[in-house]
């Protein structure tokens, strides 16, 4: 995959208005819905969302440091993944069908927590924030600047990548708790 930085902030732009939209949906839920479960080991819609809250707590202070110390974007403008930064944004790319399920680190895991619809609108001012970012990231070199990863602070990650990851992992657990509500309906 080789693009322009441009064409890819305004493909995670698009993802991050559509995740948007459909968690300004979730606003209309009973506290019922929004904290229903098929079972005792699947997520609740709250939890879904509290699960990317938590996520954004570390990627977005990450994200606005590393624009902060940004190397500037090349005449080019053209973002080449890495390899390790490829496959973890893959991995969490929705795809159609049944996505692969995975196991969240314990301080990730939103299971049991007692959430509210607070939790959407946290989720929806980190949705401002990287919006912001995604904007700023514009004029920033999105292979020469590097963002730590949650999983250790010792790995980087081409900024491209981080984002990809990010935006990708969002879209991934706003579809889950869109499927929640389906199963419900």
């Amino acid at each position: 995959m080789r693009t322009t930085n441009d064409q890819l902030i305004n493909e995670l732009l698009n993802i991050v208005e559509a995740s948007t939209a459909t968690v300004n949906k979730f606003k209309t839920l009973s506290a019922n819905e929004l904290n229903y479960k098929k079972d005792s080991a699947s997520w609740s819609v709250l939890e879904c969302i509290e699960h990317l809250n938590l996520y954004g707590d570390f990627y977005l202070p990450e994200i606005e440091k590393r624009i902060a110390l940004k190397k500037t974007a090349p005449a080019s403008g053209l973002f080449k993944p890495g390899l390790i930064g490829n496959y973890f944004a893959n991995l969490m790319k929705a795809g159609p069908g049944k996505m692969k399920k995975m196991r969240s680190p314990g301080d990730k895991d939103p299971a049991g927590s007692q959430l509210t619809a607070a939790t959407l609108d946290r989720f929806l001012k980190q949705q401002v924030l990287l919006t912001s970012l995604l904007n700023k990231a514009r004029e920033t070199d999105l292979v020469r600047t590097k963002a730590s990863i949650s999983l250790t602070r010792f790995m980087k990650l081409r900024l491209g990548d981080t984002f990809r990851f990010f935006v990708y992992h969002i879209e991934r657990h706003v579809a889950q708790a869109g499927n929640v509500i389906a199963g419900i309906r």
